[in-house]
């Protein structure tokens, strides 16, 4: 047993969907850690909309176990992780933050603690990623982002990680809304570091190999969002039109010049050429004004929270 207890105030958000059967044991092993070093903290379940007894289970282990105080925001409808993290760091009031975007154990719990440890040696955001096999579009992902992207730091694939107070205040400064929260924390200017460890078991990448449309929608929304991969393609794409038509151009001057077009071929030709280069200049324009409104301004905020149940003793 620790004696002198950690003064700071911890927070943890876990992402909850559909897991009575893992959830429990979760949170029984990450209070224990937090009830041994800390003085005070809370956990905060978000509850994504499970339509099995995710809920219940969290509940009653609250109510007959934790002696902290834990909070569970139920989210008005399935929202996906993303939003979902953002309404418990939103909740959250810790001057540290766990967050916990899955309640997959494959690390020793005394991980936690070596996070937390590094964190008070300057680094406002440090991530832990287990080392060994990872899937195939992740690599593929983090791959195009980190090639793509202008981040101070590049991103892959992470199990959990603590943000200090001011890194959360940080990333609400730079946006209203996070669509992306790892690339804005990539991005927000403090200090971050990943702790790599061994994985005691293979959950997390059976876990990850279930498909997901959520998961594709987050990835194709944050390569449009935080690269240039959409402007580029975009613009690949325009050029190669404009040639095209220049081409069709050229080809119809060149008829003209050495064959007998059909009576009205060529400036019927010419016409519609000058009409479709001047469409995809004006695209051209348009996608680039895009591009900059996107960099400027993100989507409104879409989290729906239904009710959020404190438990306390």
């Amino acid at each position: 047993m620790v004696k002198d207890k950690e003064k700071n105030f911890v927070s943890a958000v876990v992402y909850v969907r559909n897991r009575e059967n893992t959830v429990v044991d979760f949170l029984k092993k990450i209070n224990g850690v937090f009830q041994e070093h800390f003085l005070k903290y809370e956990i905060i379940c978000v509850n994504d909309a499970s339509y099995d007894e995710s809920a219940k289970k969290i509940k009653e282990f609250g109510e007959k176990y934790l002696e902290c105080p834990l909070s569970i925001v139920n989210m008005g409808f399935f929202q996906g992780l993303e939003m979902s993290m953002n309404a418990g760091v939103d909740l959250s009031i810790g001057d540290f933050v766990f967050e916990f975007d899955s309640d997959i154990i494959d690390f020793d719990p005394s991980l936690i603690m070596d996070v937390y440890n590094h964190s008070l040696k300057g680094f406002d955001i440090v991530s832990t990623a287990a080392n060994g096999k990872k899937r195939l579009t992740s690599k593929l992902f983090y791959k195009l982002f980190n090639k793509s992207a202008k981040t101070q730091y590049k991103l892959s694939t992470e199990s959990f990680r603590i943000l200090s107070r001011r890194a959360i205040n940080r990333v609400h400064a730079l946006s209203k809304t996070i669509p992306y929260r790892k690339a804005l924390y990539a991005n927000c200017g403090l200090k971050m570091d990943t702790i790599q460890y061994e994985p005691l078991n293979n959950a997390r990448l059976e876990s990850a190999n279930k498909p997901s449309d959520a998961r594709l929608e987050t990835a194709l929304d944050s390569l449009m969002l935080f690269t240039n991969i959409g402007y580029r393609a975009s613009m690949i794409l325009t050029v190669i039109m404009i040639l095209a038509t220049i081409g069709i151009g050229i080809y119809t001057i060149l008829v003209f010049a050495l064959g007998h077009p059909v009576p009205g071929f060529t400036t019927t030709m010419l016409v519609i050429t000058g009409s479709f280069f001047g469409v995809f200049a004006i695209l051209t324009i348009i996608i680039k004004y895009l591009s900059l409104l996107v960099n400027l301004i993100f989507k409104k905020q879409r989290y729906l929270v239904e009710s959020i149940e404190k438990i306390s003793k």
